[in-house]
């Protein structure tokens, strides 16, 4: 969507805010300013334990987890993908829960406590069975938190600011993550071995999970919530952060349920929902990527250090790519361009097992991550007029991504390695098709935006419009 219109000027005033129309750019720069060092740090840092908790398992697969607790044939893939389960069934409510009680500097942080407390206990697991349910706890304590970060940096920032934000949430927590994964994982697994009588692997968890419920309980005093009640805002900042939203895409206000209802009702959201499903086994590429990294045939350390570079390309690239996408406020061609180059490092690492050349293609598929962040950029601005819509609408897509995510658990089986060649060829399939779902929803949107500039032209009374004057998809 392009803005509906430009600032309301009386006597070169901005009538919503009162102010002179340069005061007010000034401002608004000055507003940007306070959220994104207020809140994109800290938020980077709740993304970074999430993922840190979610994804310690697989450091812990190369530390001696699959042994000490006896796993057999597709158990660990049961208990990588379990998590899914508890995410599908919570993101919907917590979301909905979210826009009723307008609170998310309380919300989000208790969920993250509560994950730190479940991950603590995960290294106290002594079988399959209890790994397994200590997984789908942690699914149904961390699922609220991505919905939950994604809807309220949506309430603060316009179209045209958004995908650069997502890209530094989603980029700069899978950063951190390869950073302080092989930080801890050089330090926790080499010298914590057999102290007080533990293995290594868990003291991976319980150090990790302290770590987790201590920034949950900082970020209670950091995040924000939404303009209209969050308490460190000036009465001038709170007036302009509310209007500029409005004059970007002329909201429309529903209650939660009626949110709700149109979310469920509108075939764009399970168009788009099964698109990423599909998307999302393609991108099963980042949940197994130390193991990738592995098939090089390197130490552990060196296995995770191999991890950085590529993770480093990947946010830099993506970062780049969002900027564009923000600047040009175009979103299919980008995430086309992201895709493509994830194809060219699969086919790479399908005909290939010499070393340097596999590695190259690990560059390539790592910044799929790229894809994913003008994808969360373009949902956002496809449902931005109904807040109570666009919470529904993220937690229901969010939501059904996760069954990808439990598919692509078990693209990658051991015995399919060290080549991967039937997995690669799988993630093959899946970009095509989503790519192509993609552009189905791609062309729609433009013709509704020729049809919304017909109605325009054609109008005899502005009410009688559904869209405010000007207002356009970003496709």
């Amino acid at each position: 969507m392009s803005p509906p219109n430009d600032k309301k000027m009386v006597n070169g005033t901005d009538a919503t805010t009162g102010v002179p129309c340069h005061s007010r750019d000034v401002l608004e720069r000055r507003l940007r300013r306070k959220l994104d060092l207020r809140t994109m740090p800290m938020i980077v840092v709740m993304a970074t334990m999430s993922n840190i908790d979610q994804t310690n398992v697989n450091i812990a697969r190369l530390a001696g987890y699959e042994a000490d607790l006896h796993l057999k044939g597709n158990q660990y893939g049961a208990i990588l993908s379990i998590i899914y389960v508890g995410y599908i069934f919570m993101q919907l409510p917590s979301n909905m829960f979210l826009h009723w009680m307008q609170r998310p500097s309380v919300l989000i942080p208790s969920c993250m406590v509560a994950w730190g407390g479940v991950s603590v206990l995960t290294g106290i697991t002594k079988n399959y069975t209890m790994a397994l349910v200590s997984r789908l706890f942690l699914g149904f304590v961390e699922g609220p938190f991505i919905p939950g970060a994604v809807f309220l940096l949506s309430g603060w920032y316009k179209r045209d600011e958004l995908a650069l934000r997502l890209s530094i949430f989603f980029n700069g927590n899978a950063l951190t993550s390869a950073f302080v994964s092989v930080l801890v994982a050089s330090v926790v697994l080499p010298n914590m071995q057999g102290v007080l009588g533990q293995a290594a692997w868990r003291w991976l968890f319980y150090i990790t999970g302290s770590i987790t419920i201590l920034v949950g309980v900082c970020a209670v005093f950091i995040l924000p919530d939404f303009p209209h009640n969050t308490r460190w805002l000036t009465p001038e900042e709170r007036t302009l952060a509310i209007s500029r939203l409005e004059e970007d895409t002329g909201l429309e206000e529903r209650t939660t349920m009626g949110g709700l209802w149109d979310a469920v009702s509108d075939w764009k959201v399970w168009w788009l929902s099964i698109a990423f499903i599909i998307q999302t086994i393609g991108q099963s590429i980042l949940l197994f990527f130390p193991t990738l990294v592995a098939t090089l045939g390197y130490d552990l350390t060196s296995t995770l250090l191999l991890n950085i570079p590529p993770w480093v390309f990947a946010t830099t690239f993506s970062l780049v790519l969002s900027r564009y996408s923000d600047k040009t406020q175009r979103r299919y061609r980008y995430y086309f361009a992201s895709n493509v180059i994830t194809v060219i490092g699969i086919i790479i690492s399908m005909c290939t097992m010499n070393k340097t050349a596999r590695y190259i293609s690990m560059f390539l598929m790592a910044q799929c991550l790229a894809a994913l962040t003008v994808l969360w950029g373009w949902i956002n601005n496809t449902f931005a007029r109904e807040p109570a819509k666009r919470a529904a609408a993220i937690a229901l897509i969010n939501g059904s991504l996760q069954i990808g995510n439990i598919i692509g658990s078990f693209v990658w089986p051991s015995n399919w390695g060290p080549t991967y060649r039937y997995s690669y060829g799988i993630c093959l399939a899946t970009f095509g098709v989503s790519t192509a779902m993609f552009g189905v929803m791609h062309l729609y949107l433009k013709h509704l935006n020729k049809q919304i500039e017909k109605n325009e032209r054609d109008a005899k009374d502005v009410n009688e419009l559904r869209y405010p004057i000007g207002f356009r998809y970003l496709v």
